[in-house]
């Protein structure tokens, strides 16, 4: 039997943030039964933890596909392994991935994670097709390492936003993020991701996004600390830092589920 867990991620109420599953492993499994599992579970991502001599090797699988980063079922990895004992409270987890080593650390009440920035490129090409697929001017039109960033007039387009997702499938992308200022006082920017080619219509609170969103709304504000907001209907705060090349994401976790795995 395996240890399931469904955490809730960059929030600190049940229900809220995104959910994702976590399967602690004593050894890796083959693909196809990581992939079966994840489809089960049905949720955005389903990591796999799997202990190693320097820390534990971690992957990532939405319904349908295994991906090369997420941030939130990674907080959500990480929570589990302190609230489990696995890891003592205070000691940093260290996570080799398909995106390289990530760690996340406890600080200050919050989890951090240290991931690359995946800063974007600007991409006008992709304007038009942006914003037929958001169904929304977009101002500025950018290419992540993941993601297609379409930047729209104000907060309140983007949590409005009724994209088309048949248009938004066939782009070249795991996904779209769509961004732009913050409006209440307390969040820098706001955000949605879009991926239904990665199996995800849409992703609650999408932690690698923000390695887009750090580098690029830290240029916009001339300042590298940074409070972005994700707009989903569940909603997260992510609070994002860049140092260099890499960004720390950070955010709260809820434990909702703890169970077995019997298959």
């Amino acid at each position: 039997m395996i240890p399931l867990f469904q955490v809730d991620a960059f929030t600190d109420r049940p229900f809220h943030g995104n959910p994702a599953a976590v399967c602690l492993l004593e050894a890796p499994r083959d693909d196809d039964w990581m992939q079966a599992v994840a489809a089960e579970m049905n949720l955005a991502e389903t990591a796999f933890i799997s202990p190693r001599d320097d820390g534990y090797d971690l992957r990532w699988f939405t319904p349908t596909c295994e991906v090369d980063l997420c941030g939130h079922a990674t907080l959500a990895s990480a929570h589990a392994l302190w609230e489990t004992k696995r890891l003592p409270a205070g000691a940093t987890a260290r996570f080799h991935t398909r995106s390289g080593l990530l760690t996340a650390s406890q600080r200050d009440g919050l989890i951090e994670l240290d991931f690359p920035a995946t800063p974007p490129d600007p991409a006008p090409a992709f304007a038009t097709s942006l914003a037929e697929a958001v169904r929304a001017p977009v101002e500025w039109a950018g290419r992540s390492r993941f993601d297609l960033v379409a930047r729209v007039a104000d907060a309140d387009t983007v949590r409005r936003a009724a994209p088309d997702l048949a248009l938004v499938g066939v782009l070249p992308c795991r996904g779209v993020i769509v961004t732009a200022p913050g409006d209440d006082g307390v969040h820098d920017f706001v955000s949605r991701f879009f991926g239904p080619q990665s199996g995800v219509d849409e992703d609650p609170v999408t932690g690698s996004a923000h390695c887009a969103l750090a580098p690029y709304w830290a240029s916009v504000f001339n300042r590298n600390t940074l409070v972005g907001f994700q707009a989903s209907p569940r909603g997260g705060t992510v609070r994002v830092q860049l140092d260099g090349d890499r960004v720390r994401l950070s955010g709260h976790a809820v434990t909702v589920l703890r169970g077995e795995l019997l298959a």
